[in-house]
This record gives C-alpha cells, structure tokens and sequence, in this order.
C-alpha cells in the first residue's frame, strides 16, 4: 500500500481536518514534554495542574523543581519532567530576556527544529510537535501509534528505527497533508489497529495492508 492511498483512505473514514496552528508556542512544548511516557488524560491533567498551581511560566520558572513536581505528578515521571521545564524556562529568560519562543516565527523549519532540540529533555518527535502544533511547519511527530500502523502497513521496513521513522515517512507525504496524517494515523492506532489485537476485520486500509494476511507477523510495538 502506498501512502497516498492510505492518506485518502483515513480522510474518507474520519473526514478532512482543518489545520490551525496554536501559536502558544511555549504552552505547546511544554504540554508535549509531559505527554512524553504518559496517557493524553495524565498529561492533560498534568498541564491543568501546572497552570492552575502557577498561573503562568514566570512564576513556574521562579519556583523550586520540588514544587513543580509536585504539581505534575499526576502525570508520571514528574521529578524528571519538573527538571527539564525548570532548565527550559530558565534558559529561554536568560537567551531572550522573557519567556516567549515567539522568535522561531523568524528561524527556518531546520534552525527552529536545532534550537528546539538543544533544549532540555527535547527530542525529535517533540521538537516536531512543537513545529507542527505551534508554528504550523510541515513536520511530522512520529509517535508509537504511526511507527506501529506504518510498519504493519509496510510504508516502513522492519529495521527501521523510529528516529529514523520521522524523515522517511515525511519525504513520502505532500506537505499540506502532513497535519492530517498525524491525526488520523494516531486516531485509527488508537481505535482500530491496537498494539496486540488489531480489528483488521473492522479496518479501513485492510485490503492492502500486508500484515493482516498475515496476523502471526504483526508488529506488536
């Protein structure tokens, strides 16, 4: 199955998307880091906790890591996550003189995507949320749910890591439906192609997905 196919497939079954970037820039790193390793209701939460204990990223970024992880803990690894806000907020006060990430508007995708990940506890997937999200760029979060249907679609080969994921699936897809895929890729994960028993009866891109002919090599990643 080729990705066009599968891009025009998930659009019929869950309908076109229409992408507005947020612009909150630093809301949506921040929001993505506690995502890392967690559900959407515990990061969510998270969030809410943070901003609801703070107020905004100036007193966040005043206070003592033990009460910011206090105030995340509903969504796991709090102690880390706590750490790697802290040293973000602080670095981005003490290169730009406030707290505002507003100056990526003016970088390139590339230099916007390098800063990102010079950060604290910033990977791939989460410099590409931000570019997504936030700046409206062309950038594609690969997460477990797209590396998971991508290799059970055969759009990746089996050795291919899921940093490597990011580039490889990008370079396949029109850069308008790169917002859409992401959603919708992580929708049917979720829905439909589970981890450990997928519902490839029930499945949309069934008919040319190689891996529900043969459900004893499905990928359970």
């Amino acid at each position: 199955m080729i990705i066009q196919d599968v891009i025009v497939l998930l659009e019929q079954e869950y309908g076109l998307l229409n992408w507005n970037p947020r612009k909150r820039h630093i809301d949506v790193l921040i929001e993505t880091i506690l995502s890392q390793h967690t559900s959407d209701l515990n990061s969510h939460r998270a969030f809410k906790s943070l901003m609801g204990t703070f107020d905004n990223w100036q007193n966040v970024a005043s206070s003592p890591i033990e009460n910011i992880d206090q105030s995340i803990r509903c969504g796991g690894l709090s102690k880390v996550k706590a750490t790697w806000i802290k040293q973000i907020l602080q670095r981005i006060y003490n290169e730009r003189g406030a707290l505002t990430l507003d100056f990526l508007e003016s970088m390139s995708t590339a230099e916007a995507r390098d800063y990102l990940m010079n950060l604290p506890g910033v990977g791939l997937k989460t410099a590409s949320c931000v570019l997504l999200f936030s700046l409206g760029r062309p950038s594609l979060p690969v997460d477990t749910h797209i590396f998971r249907v991508a290799k059970r679609l055969g759009l990746l080969g089996p050795d291919i890591s899921i940093k490597e994921a990011h580039s490889l699936l990008q370079n396949k897809i029109h850069p308008s439906k790169i917002y859409q895929f992401h959603v919708h890729v992580i929708k049917h994960g979720k829905l439909v192609c589970h981890a450990k028993f997928p519902h490839c009866s029930e499945c949309v891109l069934e008919e040319g997905c190689p891996s529900s002919l043969e459900p004893q090599k499905i990928v359970l990643t």
